[in-house]
């Protein structure tokens, strides 16, 4: 009769192989990087943050063998509003699909969309001199009606429904047009306002006047604000919340386009890209950076 072989493996591997899947009492902390301007698709230069581009990092977070949290690094200075919206609804949905607390540390910037993100938290750290807040929405543009009738220059635009042609660059603002702006702009911060609300509760300590006005605040006013939890970097709090836990990185994976920042298609792409390039240097000098 056959021996019967024990199917077990040398000793010094199988103590090594449960840290290394990270299945052992220490666990992992999957860290995932939310850096750059927030926009729909590949809609910039560089790193842009989408539901799409974030999607495989943040499941790959979620779903690491032995995880005991997920941490999101912030470096934002927002965006679409949208994207913000999907971002957020996401990192919820594999939190409590996963039953896995999440924790946001501010770097520089986590301000309008950056700050909507780390909210999709159940807790926000930021350093001393991080940018929090900005808990509002903007909208900017230009006005050449004056230039091309002193240039001579006739504007032809013809559209079905009056509606359609709102806020033209080339016509004279219309004060009407301004108010549906407006009404658009509210709806969208009554939206942010509540997601504060909602994710920070009681741990907010000011007025509504003072949080949701568009303001922003270093680390610890934020954090006497209630805006953040506390001053920390990921390393710190990380290592003193999972003494033993080891911190890995869970980042997409990007082209050899991506990585040089330039566009992987035509023309066209790189023309979208230099504008986006542009909004997205005026989103990061609101905060001098």
């Amino acid at each position: 009769m056959a021996k019967k072989i024990p199917l077990s493996l040398p000793k010094p591997l199988a103590d090594r192989l449960p840290d290394a899947l990270g299945g052992g009492g220490a666990g992992v902390v999957p860290v995932v990087r939310l850096h750059g301007m927030i926009a729909s698709g590949g809609a910039g230069f560089g790193r842009v943050l989408s539901a799409e581009s974030v999607e495989e990092p943040l499941r790959r977070a979620f779903t690491a063998h032995g995880a005991k949290a997920v941490a999101l690094l912030i470096n934002s200075p927002g965006g679409s509003p949208a994207q913000s919206e999907y971002i957020g609804a996401r990192i919820r949905q594999l939190a409590s699909e996963h039953e896995l607390p999440v924790l946001a540390f501010c770097e520089d910037v986590a301000a309008s969309g950056g700050y909507w993100l780390a909210c999709a938290a159940d807790e926000i750290y930021a350093s001393a001199t991080s940018v929090v807040g900005s808990v509002g929405v903007i909208s900017a543009g230009f006005g050449f009606s004056e230039l091309i009738d002193r240039m001579g220059i006739e504007r032809r635009l013809h559209s079905a429904g009056e509606a359609k042609a709102r806020l033209d660059p080339f016509f004279a603002e219309k004060s009407e047009d301004v108010r549906w702006l407006e009404q658009i702009q509210e709806g969208i911060h009554d939206e942010f306002r509540n997601w504060v609300i909602e994710r920070r509760g009681d741990k907010l300590k000011a007025t509504e006047e003072e949080l949701f006005n568009g303001e922003v605040w270093l680390g610890r006013r934020a954090v006497e604000l209630g805006v953040v939890d506390g001053i920390g970097t990921l390393r710190e709090v990380v290592e003193k919340r999972f003494p033993d836990a080891t911190i890995e990185l869970s980042g997409p994976r990007r082209s050899l386009f991506a990585k040089l920042g330039l566009p992987a298609a035509g023309w066209d792409d790189a023309v979208a890209a230099v504008v986006g390039a542009a909004r997205a240097r005026v989103a990061w000098s609101r905060y001098g950076l």
